[in-house]
């Protein structure tokens, strides 16, 4: 008797301290109930504070400390040990939604391990939250940009798609909780030059900022529902972006049906009034900025939003419509709730930079890797090479491999030791040869002469050169030849790496160039005078081996260009210029190097039999589209297929990837594809309604290996 009397008072204890709980920390009442319940027992400054960056504890709350401050462009970034992916504009030469995805889910776990262990250490700083400032879907639309390999390239669908599978991944399934959260970045039109970009007003015309400029976001909102947008430096309109309302509220929110928070981008509140004199002061910015739609503040303001109230600039009830969105982040993340209920909140540490993931690094640098040319088969190399030369710049240097917005990995795999490990049996051979720019008082000669006196003893001459994430990058304080600010000022390669591949040419030798940048470079004379050309960007922590891989012919490379290589500078418009005329396969008229969606094999396909299902596409039935491939050649290896359209009419883009699949083939393997194509998935700007609409006519159906190589064409009537 005793025994059961004390088990009816513990339960009579525990329901009274229930009871007394506060309903907001009470994981059983419906989110927007227990947002509700803590807003009203915030004070105006605790609400205040909220809009920091740096997010300061609430004691008497039970509120913890948070700094929304982090990154995971590709891979946990600035926080340690972490699997470090190749970089972005390299995951997009992949074409692979599901590799992307993958990788999302693989970046996550070791996000939320990073996150629960940094809590057990009580360590709350900056880079140890969950919420995360990738991806950039900006659109890369002018070569010299600096940031443009933190994109997924220049083509609004293949952005839209690769950026929806990140955000998917990143967020997870779970119904009550994320797993992280990601942010869509930099909202909108924001693409350089990086030196004016705190200044910069954006004027492209009505089209050009549907068409191109916003697809992307909003794919990431209602395909991938991203809860976090992050607003740009830029003005639009003459507006800034973080406190413009006909992005943040008129587009996002109520055309879009976005129901996340918006961060402003580090120090943007700044630049109101110190830059875009649209602002007198702090205060003024920070009632601009809550008032239009921006919650949360990077480098912000918190102090003047009391006094912005005070002033009249700013009413206590939009204050708090910025801060119950934040707090409804923070409930979804599983800040106050036990992590007995968050599933995520189980996953081991032994996951960071495990073998799994360098697996999977791997397989997206093999992947990335995208063979710009071969000239009678100079690829793969033989194995049974007794002398090869590795000459170049990039060939051992670690860090150029990582790009930026990078986490630190247990071991990065350079070129040179990559190769070393594939060719176990050959003499390897290695010079820097030249410094990756000249500079001032650089004297080359001695560098020169070691190169050439090391090619001179190789049958085949590996030379690993191209740019680096020092050079172009965000807003870096460079001024070089070819380099301002972190963009570039031409597109050439840098001329020393070219006067040394001259020399080397001489030598009679087979030469593969391999590159390692984020941009498009004007490759002429190497393309002409050199037997091999690899692209392979910034490839992360096993950019190395990956190489070794493709050269050995252990891997069969498909990587596809997610940008156009243009011949020259001179075939661009200012960079300056928004408007897209001129630029990007979808507008580009005069001849480039190598397309979007370029890119060779090892092997060969055939495509044959297009079939459609209809000769009309209307808004009741899609049209299915079905094609045979088969692999003609002598080596198993992935084919990316890509569908463009091309829609008749004034104003029209040249063509539009609508449609792309990585397949992987045996030699002599067929397959039947199938796509599909809604009426909606074909929406063009209509200046009368100032709208994106489907708007009849005919239109031409293109497939094939990239934008320029039309293997299969068909037609149909858009209703």
């Amino acid at each position: 008797m005793k025994r059961i009397a004390l088990i009816a008072c513990l339960i009579l204890f525990f329901s009274a301290l229930k009871a007394q709980e506060a309903p907001y920390l009470n994981p059983s009442l419906p989110l927007d109930s227990r947002v509700q319940d803590l807003l009203k027992r915030m004070t105006l400054e605790e609400k205040a504070l909220q809009m920091n960056s740096n997010a300061p504890a609430i004691d008497r709350l039970k509120m913890p400390a948070y700094n929304w401050w982090n990154e995971a462009l590709h891979g946990v970034a600035r926080a340690g040990l972490a699997t470090s992916f190749p970089q972005p504009i390299g995951l997009a030469a992949t074409f692979n939604e599901r590799g992307i995805f993958n990788m999302g889910v693989a970046v996550s776990d070791e996000a939320r391990a990073k996150h629960h262990q940094f809590v057990r250490e009580g360590n709350r700083a900056i880079y140890t939250g969950l919420t995360f400032y990738s991806p950039n879907v900006n659109i890369f639309r002018d070569p010299r940009w600096g940031r443009g390999h933190e994109t997924f390239g220049e083509d609004p669908y293949l952005t839209g798609k690769l950026g929806v599978a990140f955000v998917k991944s990143m967020q997870g399934n779970d119904p009550t909780y994320f797993k992280t959260i990601t942010t869509a970045k930099h909202f909108a039109v924001h693409s350089g030059p990086e030196p004016s970009r705190h200044e910069f007003d954006a004027k492209p015309n009505k089209r050009d900022l549907w068409e191109t400029y916003l697809p992307a976001f909003k794919m990431l909102t209602q395909e991938g529902h991203v809860y976090s947008f992050m607003c740009a430096y830029n003005r639009l309109y003459g507006k800034p972006c973080c406190s413009d309302a006909f992005l943040l509220n008129d587009i996002l929110r109520n055309q879009w049906g976005f129901k996340g928070f918006v961060a402003t981008d580090c120090g943007a509140l700044y630049d109101f009034f110190m830059f875009h004199k649209t602002a007198k002061d702090s205060v003024e910015a920070v009632a601009q900025a809550i008032k239009a739609g921006s919650d949360n503040q990077c480098w912000g303001y918190g102090a003047a939003v009391i006094p912005a109230i005070k002033q009249g600039l700013l009413k206590e009830s939009e204050l708090d419509t910025a801060v119950a969105r934040l707090l409804r982040a923070k409930f979804k993340l599983g800040i106050f709730d036990s992590d007995e209920l968050n599933p995520y909140s189980k996953i081991p540490y032994s996951v960071v930079n495990n073998e799994a993931h360098q697996a999977q690094a791997l397989q997206m640098a093999r992947e990335s890797i995208v063979l710009l040319k071969n000239n009678k088969n100079t690829l793969p190399l033989r194995k049974n090479l007794k002398n090869l030369a590795v000459i170049g710049p990039n060939a051992n240097d670690a860090e150029v491999l990582l790009g930026n917005y990078n986490g630190d990995p247990a071991h990065i795999v350079t070129p040179l030791e990559g190769i070393k490990k594939v060719f176990p049996h050959t003499n390897i051979v290695y010079a820097k040869g030249c410094n990756v720019i000249d500079t001032p008082k650089y004297n080359y000669k001695s560098d020169f002469d070691e190169a050439l006196a090391t090619a001179a003893k190789a049958e085949v001459i590996v030379f690993v050169g191209g740019i680096s994430p020092r050079l172009e990058g965000e807003e870096l304080k460079i001024k070089v030849p070819g380099f301002l600010g972190g963009d570039k000022t031409d597109l050439n390669l840098p001329t020393i790496q070219t006067q040394l591949l001259k020399e080397l040419k001489k030598l009679g030798k087979p030469i593969v160039l391999v590159l390692l940048n984020g941009s498009a470079l004007a490759i002429n004379w190497e393309q002409e005078n050199v037997d091999a050309i690899i692209e392979t960007w910034y490839g992360g922590e096993k950019g190395g081996a990956a190489l070794a891989d493709v050269l050995n012919g252990n891997y069969n490379p498909a990587g596809r260009l997610p940008i156009t290589f243009y011949k020259s500078i001179n075939d661009i418009p200012a960079f300056d210029n928004y408007s897209m005329e001129g630029k990007t396969y979808r507008y580009v008229t005069k001849p480039v190097l190598y397309p979007f969606g370029y890119g060779l094999s090892y092997t060969n396909f055939t495509y044959s039999d297009l079939k459609l299902s209809a000769n009309k596409l209307d808004a009741t039935t899609p049209l299915k589209i079905n094609l045979s491939l088969k692999n003609t050649g002598n080596y198993d290896g992935d084919e990316v297929v890509q569908l463009y359209i091309k829609q008749e009419g004034v104003s029209m883009p040249i063509k539009e990837l609508k449609g792309f699949k990585r397949i992987h083939l045996k030699k002599g393997e067929q397959q039947v594809l199938s796509f599909e194509l809604k009426s909606t998935d074909i929406q063009h700007y209509n200046p009368q309604s100032d709208s994106m609409q489907i708007l009849p006519g005919k239109v031409q159906l293109i497939i094939g290996a990239s934008s320029a190589k039309a293997e299969l064409i068909g037609s149909f009537e858009l209703k």
